[in-house]
């Protein structure tokens, strides 16, 4: 059974892959790179769960595939919620994580308030236009450098409650274990099992 990922982010595609493998070690992942033509969707919605759902819906018309998408971010008390949605192009270029991070810690220079959360909404859909989305958050805190070589995006900077390291410091199967995207993907995979007719 071939699966496609809604996007072209390899770390992201990665960290999936390790994600749902554990689950559904029979599945064949692709990311959209491997559909050329396949142009990207913009993100218009103005909820996590609203993106996830367009992308995953788009991703497997265009295709004629079961797709799966996420979207996720970095929500930060003292600037309302910000980057929130805007989490990948909050400095302005899509996908520049250093320029995205930079920004964040700029914007909380000498804020004392560092309470942050990740937040992840995954979502499957089918050609036919089934659906299935679910929602998880990570609470944390922000540090005031990057610190840790690992990961992805905002991981340098979040470190996650109830541990002294960051997201970056961790190794995968640690932070996929505890991650905003590993909690998602954990409860939608067995959902879109039970939609394949996959378990007995």
């Amino acid at each position: 059974m071939k699966l496609v990922l809604a996007t072209r982010n390899h770390g992201k595609i990665v960290e999936l892959q390790r994600i749902i493998a554990e689950i559904m070690p029979a599945v064949e992942l692709v990311g959209t790179d491997s559909f050329p033509d396949l142009a990207d969707v913009e993100e218009t919605e103005d909820s996590f769960i609203g993106n996830a759902l367009l992308k995953a819906h788009a991703v497997a018309k265009a295709t004629g595939l079961p797709a799966i998408a996420d979207d996720s971010g970095l929500s930060v008390n003292a600037l309302n919620g910000a980057p929130g949605i805007f989490s990948a192009r909050y400095a302005g270029t899509h996908g520049d994580d250093l320029a995205n991070l930079n920004k964040v810690l700029s914007d909380m220079d000498q804020v004392r308030d560092r309470s942050a959360a990740f937040h992840c909404a995954a979502a499957f859909a089918k050609p036919n236009g089934f659906e299935i989305v679910v929602e998880a958050k990570l609470l944390g805190r922000l540090t005031t450098a990057p610190i840790g070589d690992d990961g992805f995006g905002y991981d340098p900077i979040f470190i996650p409650g109830g541990f002294e390291i960051t997201t970056a410091q961790m190794s995968p199967a640690q932070k996929d274990q505890i991650s905003h995207r590993g909690m998602a993907f954990r409860e939608l995979v067995p959902k879109i099992i039970y939609s394949l007719k996959e378990i007995k």
